[in-house]
């Protein structure tokens, strides 16, 4: 009888230190699922001070969301909040896909990366059409500033950001492949199960979120987006956070190109400076930015315009996407990417310190 009492005392303390380390297991998973760095985030979000931030931001690791959080208003007259799956216009973003279907119609011997633009554009008329290659019209070496003028410089000297280049490649690809922009990009997305990701068209805007201008606090919706379909392939895709870390996982895991074209695309051409980076010049390819920061190397690409501003970072060493949507521009250009960089700098403090 003892013994069995002693087997039974046992058997309950047995029982509870069981429960006691599967509780105390279950307490670390719960706080591991809280980033070190989520505080951080929500307090930028929810500042209003130099501005509100009205968006989204996504980090995500492996592809699988760690932080998602909304902050704001999808309009901002009838107070209807954003939520995390909403569709914004995503600016120059929208260069990445394009210099990826170039790339992919070079796979395909469409077109050749270093061959003068003359070739696919023999309306052009000016003389710098014989002298400007692709390569040039995909990391803005061209020089061009007007279809009818002289290029601003010797093609190939320098770097100038803008829309042109990227309005060309889009011409390029449909005098190429007999598809435009539009086809092959929307083609592209399904493929990647971007199911909320597509090509600005004004007849159907899929509830896409309107843009704002802001200063001081103060909201005033773009009545009129500049997008069409000739600025397509420069600035005129939609998309979410979360499509946006289906693209990373899918172009950096080399899922979009052959392993020639890969090493191509993440190879600097050409130097850049950004105020989100810091201020010096840093490596520039086809539309990717080549970031060494805190001892990490990582790419980036920004957009802004039309009320919309944008950033998309990925870190190759942990396979971490940080992607900030926010459907406002800062009339004061001081303000332009300011809680974008704020938070790129939480992420990239976190993990230099991990």
């Amino acid at each position: 009888m003892k013994s069995e009492k002693i087997i039974l005392t046992l058997f309950i303390l047995f029982l509870s230190l069981s429960l006691f380390s599967q509780n105390n297991t279950n307490s670390e998973l719960k706080a591991q699922k809280v980033p070190s760095y989520a505080k951080k985030i929500d307090s930028i979000m929810t500042t209003s001070s130099p501005l509100k931030f009205n968006g989204v931001v996504l980090v995500s690791q492996h592809g699988k969301a760690k932080f998602l959080k909304a902050n704001g208003y999808k309009d901002v007259e009838k107070k209807i909040a954003l939520k995390t799956d909403d569709q914004f216009e995503i600016m120059s973003n929208s260069k990445q896909i394009t210099a990826v279907l170039i790339l992919q119609a070079a796979e395909q011997g469409k077109l050749d990366l270093q061959t003068s633009i003359k070739k696919y554009l023999p309306s052009l008329t000016q003389s710098w059409a014989d002298t400007v290659t692709i390569h040039n019209l995909l990391n803005h070496t061209h020089g061009i500033v007007d279809i009818e003028k002289p290029t601003a410089f010797k093609v190939g000297s320098q770097f100038k950001y803008g829309n042109l280049s990227y309005m060309l490649l889009g011409e390029i690809l449909q005098n190429t492949t007999g598809k435009n922009f539009t086809e092959l990009a929307n083609s592209l997305f399904k493929r990647l199960k971007m199911k909320k990701t597509f090509v600005y068209n004004h007849q159907n805007n899929q509830a896409l979120v309107p843009g704002y201008r802001s200063e001081n606090n103060q909201f005033e919706k773009v009545e009129h987006s500049f997008l069409n379909d000739e600025i397509a392939p420069a600035a005129g895709v939609i998309s979410t956070v979360e499509d946006l870390s289906k693209w990373d996982q899918a172009l950096f895991k080399g899922k979009l190109l052959s392993p020639q074209f890969q090493k191509l695309i993440l190879t600097p051409s050409t130097s850049s400076q950004h105020n989100v980076f810091g201020k010096e010049s840093m490596g520039f390819g086809y539309n990717i930015r080549f970031i060494k920061e805190a001892g990490l190397d990582y790419y980036a690409v920004t957009g802004l315009g039309d009320g919309f501003t944008c950033l998309n970072v990925y870190f190759p060493s942990t396979d971490t996407s940080l992607i900030i949507l926010e459907n406002q521009m800062p009339r004061n250009s001081e303000h332009w990417s300011f809680q974008e960089a704020a938070i790129k700098n939480v992420i990239l403090k976190s993990m230099t310190y991990q």
